[in-house]
């Protein structure tokens, strides 16, 4: 549900396609919106402020944001804990789950913050089996696995605790409540038998590339553009960043249904767009 972490992600798609299948990639939950946090009184106040605060992000990092905003999120439990449970039935399963809600909120601006809206925002994914699902999302394993990631995301390496800027969100370790730290989001870490490295925040490709080289050389391959059919066969969903960093000529394949967000186009495979869990505006395929 961050922000800066969704406009993250035209770099880390690009960083996984550099690397597939010669790192171990492990996602950690660090609850953004969490239960000890205190209501807000005015919560339309605090939705207009949050969606102006979306809005500058996403001038940074030109990633979509929601034409309205319904509501800040109530909490980022349900959405971790059917995230997580969907890593149960597979990568590709769960990359598209995860990607499902991280759109309810920077596509949609109503935010699954509920076990029914995460588990409706999962509905009509390729492969998934929406019965395991619910029942996944629900079980003492799940839970114990999204605790533990809520644990360790508050036990940040020292490295971050201050860091240079350079980034409109160069990603230092946030306070909480209780006067410790969290990570900023997102954090990526590296960790091989050579180090460790820690690059949060938001950074471009280069940073993540930097990382790896120092710990691994030669280890990341060379990311050849994929034909704009390949991405949308592969991603199912695109935004216009990831376009660019992604595809041939940057632009995604004719038959793409847009959808129009207020800060450019999402562009979805016409499987994807029929399968979507609501009604969403959209508009004619074209630049």
């Amino acid at each position: 549900m961050c922000p800066w972490a969704w406009g993250s992600e035209p770099a880390f798609r690009r960083l996984r396609t550099a690397l597939a299948g010669r790192v171990v990639w492990r996602r950690v939950y660090a609850i953004l919106f969490d239960h000890d946090e205190a209501p807000a009184p005015d919560t339309a106040a605090e939705t207009a402020w949050y969606a102006r605060y979306v809005e500058e992000i996403s001038g940074h990092t030109l990633a979509p944001r929601a034409v309205r905003l319904s509501r800040v999120a109530a909490s980022s439990w349900p959405s971790s804990l059917v995230a997580k449970a969907a890593e149960l039935q597979g990568d590709e399963v769960a990359e598209r789950v995860l990607r499902r809600l991280r759109e309810t909120v920077f596509v949609l601006g109503d935010p699954a913050d509920t076990a029914a809206r995460a588990l409706a925002a999962a509905r009509g994914v390729p492969g998934l089996d929406p019965g395991r699902l619910m029942s996944d999302a629900a079980s003492d394993e799940v839970l114990d696995r999204v605790r533990a990631d809520r644990a360790e995301a508050r036990r940040p390496v020292p490295e971050v605790l201050s860091v240079p800027g350079g980034s409109p969100h160069p990603g230092a370790a946030k306070e909480t409540l209780d006067g410790g730290y969290r990570y900023a989001l997102p954090t990526l870490l590296v960790r091989s038998p050579a180090g460790d490295r820690a690059v949060p925040g938001w950074r471009p490709f280069a940073a993540y590339e930097a990382a790896v080289e120092a710990l691994c050389p030669g280890l990341l391959s060379p990311c050849r553009p994929l034909s704009p059919n390949e991405a949308l066969d592969r991603h199912r969903s695109l935004t216009g960043p990831e376009a660019e960093q992604l595809v041939q000529g940057g632009r995604p394949p004719s038959e793409a249904v847009r959808v129009d967000t207020g800060n450019g186009p999402l562009w979805l495979h016409p499987e994807e767009a029929a399968a979507y869990p609501v009604t969403i505006p959209r508009a004619p395929a074209g630049l």
